[in-house]
């Protein structure tokens, strides 16, 4: 497809993003009037000193949160997956194929669980977002370095050696998660339970600014490896010819990918398959040039996760289905289709 399309493509997702963004501080268990949504954002922003309604405190308050750490949960996941489907030449990798986001949610429940057992003093503070966001970033990293270092060998990265040590080792984490959730009281076992479905009904200001961190750190760096990730796809050794330096590209990327994906999980819980998805989908629309993949798949997976979250709240109103359940049911399906397609092309 050519450049131009791609820009294209971009243009419209971005004129889209916003649009979604709005119809989703909108609805939800009580729907919210559109002026209503005006004085709040405008009161955000400090352009308005009037007193504001019940409906715009509500969207001040807890709507554009939860709606902002919406995309930016979306966008990050979404942007990591694309880097390790072109790192890894394959659109099966996403993090949580090869064990990231499990290893995150373990490192998070480790931080929340020790901390509320061993630490009076220690322990409100390591429930906080801080230390969880440590534990998560550390449990993805080490389950991306072992995945990583289990695949390669002197011939290269062995995709489906990759995704096999990706299993075992998202297995042996949710193992872990549930040996932690055991020793956890009652109080403890329902934050991680929450957690590890994805639940984005924490939504605050704080978060929102973690997030923001994070995804003004990741992207502007992965869109500068564009190139050197479409290089990837021509393989290892011609990459090498090209001038990439392979070895450091892919460590960089991991721990990148590790830390926005430990982030996501701390801020936002397990939310599975925005990774796989989106960035599939945006490649067959703009094809595999990673300087127009990279940025429209965050984009879209902003759009994606901020929709999604709008189901999980209406579907069930006045209880709220958490957002990450939602995600994995409409995942799961696109992964087997996805499987299938693979197998009739190897045929």
């Amino acid at each position: 497809m050519r450049p131009l399309q791609g820009k294209q493509l971009l243009r419209g997702l971005l004129v889209l993003l916003p649009v979604a963004m709005a119809v989703a501080c909108l609805l939800g268990p009580s729907s919210i009037h559109p002026l209503a949504l005006w004085q709040g954002v405008l009161h955000l922003f400090g352009l308005s000193s009037e007193s504001l309604n019940q409906q715009a405190l509500i969207v001040s308050a807890i709507r554009l949160p939860r709606v902002l750490l919406a995309a930016l949960t979306g966008a990050v996941l979404a942007s990591c997956g694309a880097v390790l489907q072109g790192l890894f030449r394959n659109p099966l990798a996403d993090p949580t194929l090869i064990g990231v986001s499990a290893g995150a949610s373990a490192g998070a429940s480790a931080m929340i669980v020790f901390g509320a057992l061993f630490f009076d003093g220690f322990g409100v503070f390591a429930q906080g977002l801080p230390w969880v966001a440590v534990g998560a970033f550390l449990g993805g990293l080490l389950a991306a370095l072992v995945v990583y270092r289990l695949a390669t060998s002197s011939n290269g990265t062995s995709v489906s050696t990759m995704l096999l040590a990706g299993i075992a080792i998202s297995s042996l984490a949710v193992a872990i998660s549930s040996l932690l959730s055991y020793l956890a009281d009652n109080d403890t076992l329902r934050r991680i339970s929450l957690w590890q479905m994805g639940d984005l009904n924490g939504a605050n200001w704080q978060r929102v600014a973690v997030g923001t961190a994070v995804m003004a750190l990741l992207l502007p760096l992965f869109i500068r490896d564009g190139r050197a990730l479409n290089a990837m796809l021509l393989g290892e050794s011609e990459a090498r010819h090209l001038g990439i330096q392979v070895q450091w590209l892919k460590r960089r990327s991991i721990f990148l990918c590790a830390l926005g994906v430990g982030i996501s999980v701390a801020i936002a819980g397990m939310i599975s398959f925005v990774g796989l998805i989106i960035p599939h989908l945006v490649r067959l629309l703009v094809g595999p040039d990673h300087r127009y993949l990279l940025p429209a798949s965050a984009v879209a997976g902003a759009i994606l996760l901020v929709l999604a979250d709008v189901i999980a709240r209406v579907v069930m109103a006045p209880a709220e289905l958490p957002t990450g359940i939602l995600t994995a049911l409409l995942g799961v399906p696109f992964f087997v289709s996805l499987l299938i397609q693979q197998r009739r092309f190897a045929r």
